[in-house]
C-alpha cells in the first residue's frame, strides 16, 4: 500500500516537534523551538498587554505644570492592593504571559539557561510589576536577571530598570551610586544612555541636587530616540533653570522645546511659550512683542484645548502690566473654559478674590475665596491659607449685608409717596424687560432641547439617556443639561440661594445674611401674584410703616456700622473705610452707647491717618463732653494705656471670671449685665454674655441657661463666643435635656455623695460647719473622704462628702462616725449618686428627687 508523501511529511514534522518540546535536552531543535514559541507567543502577547497598560497610564495621568514635572509620566496610587489584586488588568495579563513563558519554555540545564528568550521574559515580568506599582516583586525580577544572565544583551536595561525601582522605593542614593557605576563601566549609547541619564536626573532631583540633574537631562535629551521624551526633558530643564533663578538659560531650554513644534506633544510647546512669558522683563522687554505673541496663541485654532492656560497667562500679564480690568476679563475667560486643571481654577479664583480684597470689596472677595476652596484639596496647606483669609472676612460680609439691606429700606421709608411711586415704576419696567428676555430664552430652550415635541433633534442627535435612541424618556427635563441649568437660574432669580432643607420657602430661611426682620426682595417677588408683581402699590405696601419696626431696623443698621468700623480699623487696617463707617454712624442718630466709643475710635483713626487737626478736635470733645468716662481718662493720662488698667474691659472680665470660679454667681450675673451695657460694641461683650449665661445655668438651671445660650448664639452669631454658643445649642443642650433620675443602682457609677442641704444660712455658719465636717472626716477609718460646697440656688447651698463607693455605705454614713463626732454633725443628710447629682444641679429639681427617695 502506497502512503501519501504529505502524510509522511506530517509524521516527520510531528516527530521533530515532540522531540523539540523537551526542556531537558540541550539540542539545537529544543533550544530554537522553545525560543521561537516563547518570543512569538507568550512574550509577544505580554508586551502588547504591557504597552496597552502604559498607554492607559499615560492617558489617565495629568501633569501638574505648576511644579517641576517628573521624568516619567506615572501616577502613584495610594490605594492598598490586596494580594492577588491588580491596579490594571493589562499589567496582570503581561505578568501572566511572562510567567507562562518562564514556566513552559525555560531550559535550565546543569544550572545554565539555554533558552535565549528567558532574560526577556524576566524583564517583561519586572516591568509589568513595576507599572502595577508592586516595586519589591519587580526588584526581585530585575535582580534575578543580573544574577542569572550576566552575559545577556538586556543586562544594561535590567540595571536601569532596577534603579528606577529603587528610586520608587526612595533608595535614591543607592540608585545614584549604581547608575554612576553603570555609566562609568559601560559605553552606553542611544536609548540605553537616555534611559540611564534621565532616571539618574530624577534621582538627583529627589535629593535636591538640581544642577547635576540638569546636566544629566541634557545628555538624555540628545540621546533619546523619542521626540516625546526629548520635548519633556528639555521642558524640565527650563523649569529647573527657573527654579535656580537662571531665566535666560530657562528661556533657551524652552526655545528648544518650541523648535520641536509638532514632533512633540503640543502641550509642551504651549507651556514653554507661557513659561517664557512668565520670565518676561517688564522693565526692559518689548511689551508689544509679548502682546502679539499672546494674541497669536489665543487666536490659533490648534490651541483651543489649552485656552484655559493661555487665558490665565494673558490675565497674569495684564495684571502685572497694571491693566486690572483686562486681567479680570481674562481670568473669567479662563474660568469659562471648564478647565480640568484644579490648581489653575483655584489660582484664578484666588487672584480675583485678592483683587477684590485689595479694592476693599470684601463680600465679593469672600465669594471668590469660597470658590477657591472648592477647587483645593481639603485640609491641604493652600486650602488652610485660603480658609484663614475667608474666615477673616466672615464678620465684614455679615455686617455689610445688614448695613446695605437696612440702608435701602430706610431710604425707601424716607421717600415721599411720589418718589416711592416713581422708584417702583422704574423697577417694574426693568422687571417687564427681564420677563420678556426670559420668555424668549425659555421658548428658545424649548425649541432647541426637545421639550415641545418628542421628535425634536439638535444636530441630528437626541437628548436623553445614554443608549436611549427612541425612548420617550428623551423629553424628560432632567436628562438635558441646558434645561436643568435654565431651571436652576430661574430658581435662584425667584427664591435666592436656599439650602436644601425643610420649609425652604420660609422667609427666615433665605440667605439674607442674618437679617430676620426684613423680607427679601426675592421673597416679595415669589409671594406676589402676576398682577401684584407689576403694581407699584404692592411694593409700597411692603415698606415698614410702624415706628417700632423702623426703629428696630435703624438700630440694627447702626450696630452693623459700628461693628464694620471696628473690623476695618482693627482687623484690616482700612482706616478710610473705618472712618466712613463711624462718621455715618454718628450722623444716623445712634443710641447713646455707640456715640462715645465711635468718637474715640475716630480719634485713633485720625491719628493713624495723620489728620492731626481732626484728632485734636476729637480728643478735646471727648475730654470736655465725657470727663468721667474711661476714654477721657485714657486721653488725659496716656500712661494708663501702657500700664495695667484695672478698669479696662479685659481686667474687669478677668476679675469677674475669678468670681465665677468662686461660685459667686449672683454677683457675676449682675456685674455682667452692667458691663455689657457699659462696653456695648466692644469685642469683649460676647465674653461677658457667655460668662453670664454660664452663671445663669449654674444658679437657675437648664431652661434659663438654654434661653441665655440661644440669645448669645443669635445676637453674636459671627463671634467666637457666638459660634461656641451655637455648638452648645446643637450638640450639648440635647444631651443635658433629660431630667429623669436613674434609679437602677447597678448601672450607676461607683461613686456616691452624702449631701447636707442649707437654706438661707449665713456664710459664717456654713464655714464653721465645713471646718467641723473636715475634722470629723479625718477620724473615719478605712475611707478617705473629703468635703466640698456647691451653690444650688440663690438661697441654697449644698455641702457634699465625696469618696463613698457604694450606696449602702453612703446611707449609713452616720454609723461611720465616732460616738463623740456624731454629736458634732447633727444636720440631716441625703444620699445621691454622681449621675443623679448632676441632673439635680442641671435641672434644679432637688425637691423632686427627695420626694421620689421618700416614696
Amino acid at each position: 500500500m502506497k502512503i501519501p508523501s504529505k502524510h509522511i511529511f506530517f509524521v516527520i514534522a510531528l516527530s521533530f516537534l515532540v522531540i523539540g518540546c523537551s526542556r531537558k535536552k540541550d539540542k539545537f531543535i529544543n533550544r530554537n523551538v522553545h525560543a521561537v514559541t516563547a518570543e512569538f507567543n507568550a512574550l509577544f502577547n505580554g508586551y502588547n498587554a504591557l504597552e496597552e497598560g502604559r498607554q492607559t497610564l499615560n492617558d489617565a495621568y495629568f501633569d501638574n505644570y505648576w511644579e517641576v514635572l517628573p521624568i516619567e509620566r506615572m501616577q502613584i496610587m495610594e490605594d492598598v492592593i490586596l494580594p492577588g489584586q491588580s491596579k490594571n488588568e493589562n499589567f496582570s495579563r503581561a505578568e501572566e504571559k511572562a510567567a507562562k513563558a518562564i514556566q513552559k519554555h525555560s531550559m535550565n540545564i546543569d544550572g545554565k539557561e539555554k533558552n535565549p528568550q528567558m532574560d526577556e521574559a524576566y524583564l517583561l515580568l519586572g516591568k509589568a510589576r513595576y507599572f502595577d506599582q508592586r516595586f519589591i516583586p519587580a526588584l526581585e525580577a530585575f535582580n534575578y536577571i543580573l544574577y542569572k544572565y550576566p552575559a545577556s544583551d538586556k543586562i544594561n536595561q535590567a540595571k536601569v530598570w532596577r534603579e528606577k525601582t529603587n528610586i520608587r522605593l526612595d533608595n535614591n542614593e543607592l540608585a545614584i551610586e549604581n547608575l554612576k557605576r553603570l555609566l562609568r563601566q559601560e559605553d552606553l549609547e542611544g536609548q540605553d544612555l537616555a534611559d540611564a541619564t534621565s532616571i539618574l536626573a530624577q534621582a538627583y532631583l529627589n535629593v535636591k541636587v538640581i544642577d547635576t540633574a540638569i546636566a544629566q537631562l541634557k545628555i538624555a535629551a540628545k540621546a533619546t530616540k523619542s521626540n516625546d521624551e526629548r520635548g519633556r526633558y528639555r521642558f524640565i530643564q527650563g523649569q529647573l533653570y527657573n527654579k535656580l533663578g537662571y531665566k535666560d538659560s530657562a528661556n533657551v531650554a524652552f526655545d528648544k522645546v518650541i523648535e520641536l513644534n509638532r514632533r512633540t506633544p503640543r502641550i509642551y510647546m504651549i507651556t514653554a511659550y507661557l513659561e517664557k512669558i512668565k520670565n518676561f522683563d517688564f522693565e526692559n522687554g518689548n511689551k508689544l512683542e509679548v502682546t502679539e505673541l499672546l494674541t497669536e496663541l489665543e487666536e490659533n485654532r490648534e490651541n483651543r484645548p489649552f485656552l484655559d492656560k493661555i487665558y490665565h497667562q494673558i490675565a497674569e500679564y495684564h495684571l502685572q502690566n497694571g491693566s486690572d480690568s483686562l486681567a479680570v476679563k481674562y481670568y473669567n475667560k479662563s474660568l469659562s473654559t471648564n478647565s480640568k486643571d484644579k490648581i489653575l481654577i483655584a489660582k484664578n479664583y484666588e487672584t480675583l478674590g485678592d483683587m477684590n480684597f485689595n479694592a476693599s470689596i470684601y463680600a465679593k472677595a469672600g465669594k471668590y475665596y469660597d470658590s477657591t476652596m472648592s477647587s483645593l484639596v481639603v485640609n491641604s496647606k493652600p486650602y488652610r491659607v485660603i480658609k484663614r483669609k475667608r474666615d477673616n472676612l466672615e464678620d465684614v460680609i455679615y455686617y455689610e449685608a445688614i448695613a446695605k439691606s437696612n440702608d435701602s429700606i430706610l431710604t425707601l421709608v424716607n421717600l415721599s409717596d411720589a418718589e416711592r411711586t416713581a422708584y417702583f415704576s422704574a423697577f417694574i419696567e426693568e422687571l417687564k424687560a427681564k420677563a420678556k428676555e426670559e420668555k424668549k430664552a425659555q421658548e428658545a430652550a424649548e425649541r432647541n432641547t426637545g421639550l415641545v415635541t418628542v421628535n425634536n433633534q439638535i444636530g441630528g442627535k437626541r437628548f436623553g439617556l445614554p443608549g436611549g435612541n427612541n425612548s420617550q424618556a428623551n423629553t424628560f427635563y432632567f436628562y438635558n443639561p441646558t434645561t436643568v441649568a435654565y431651571g436652576k437660574n430661574e430658581f435662584v432669580k425667584i427664591w435666592g440661594d436656599r439650602p436644601l432643607e425643610d420649609n425652604w420657602r420660609w422667609s427666615s430661611k433665605a440667605s439674607s445674611g442674618g437679617i430676620d426682620n426684613i423680607t427679601s426682595a426675592n421673597d416679595v417677588l415669589a409671594a406676589a401674584s402676576e398682577e401684584e408683581r407689576f403694581d407699584p402699590q404692592f411694593y409700597i405696601s411692603k415698606i415698614p410703616s410702624e415706628e417700632k419696626e423702623i426703629d428696630s431696623i435703624s438700630k440694627e443698621r447702626n450696630y452693623a456700622y459700628y461693628q464694620l468700623g471696628l473690623i476695618y480699623k482693627e482687623k484690616f487696617k482700612e482706616f478710610e473705610l473705618a472712618k466712613d463707617k463711624f462718621q455715618n454712624l454718628l450722623k444716623s442718630n445712634p443710641e447713646e452707647r455707640f456715640i462715645l466709643p465711635s468718637k474715640y475710635n475716630l480719634y485713633r483713626i485720625y491719628e493713624a491717618l495723620g489728620e492731626n487737626d481732626e484728632a485734636a478736635i476729637a480728643k478735646q470733645k471727648i475730654i470736655s463732653d465725657y470727663p468721667e468716662s474711661r476714654y477721657a481718662m485714657i486721653l488725659s493720662n496716656p500712661d494708663l494705656v501702657s500700664g495695667k488698667d484695672e478698669n479696662s474691659p479685659q481686667s474687669l472680665y478677668e476679675a469677674l471670671y475669678a468670681q465665677h470660679e468662686n461660685q459667686e454667681y449672683e454677683e457675676v450675673i449682675s456685674k455682667s449685665k452692667e458691663y455689657i451695657n457699659t462696653f456695648e460694641g466692644d469685642p469683649i461683650v460676647p465674653k461677658f454674655e457667655l460668662l453670664k449665661a454660664t452663671a445663669t445655668g449654674r444658679l437657675y438651671g437648664f431652661e434659663p441657661y438654654k434661653e441665655a445660650i440661644n440669645h448669645l448664639a443669635v445676637t453674636y452669631a459671627n463671634t467666637p463666643e457666638g459660634k461656641q454658643a451655637q455648638n452648645i445649642e446643637a450638640n450639648i443642650l440635647p444631651r443635658l435635656a433629660n431630667k429623669d433620675f436613674n434609679r437602677t443602682t447597678d448601672s450607676i457609677p461607683d461613686n456616691y455623695k452624702v449631701v447636707f442641704r442649707f437654706k438661707n444660712v449665713g456664710p459664717e455658719k456654713l464655714a464653721t460647719f465645713l471646718e467641723t465636717l473636715d475634722e470629723v472626716l479625718e477620724n473615719i477609718r478605712y475611707y478617705r473622704l473629703k468635703s466640698s460646697m456647691d451653690v444650688y440656688g440663690p438661697d441654697t447651698k449644698l455641702v457634699l462628702v465625696h469618696g463613698l463607693k457604694t450606696e449602702q455605705v453612703a446611707k449609713t454614713f452616720d454609723q461611720l462616725l465616732k460616738k463623740e463626732d456624731k454629736k458634732k454633725i447633727k444636720a440631716p443628710y441625703f444620699v445621691v449618686s454622681s449621675t443623679n447629682y448632676q441632673i439635680i444641679q442641671i435641672h434644679k429639681n432637688l425637691d423632686a428627687y427627695l420626694n421620689i427617695d421618700n416614696n
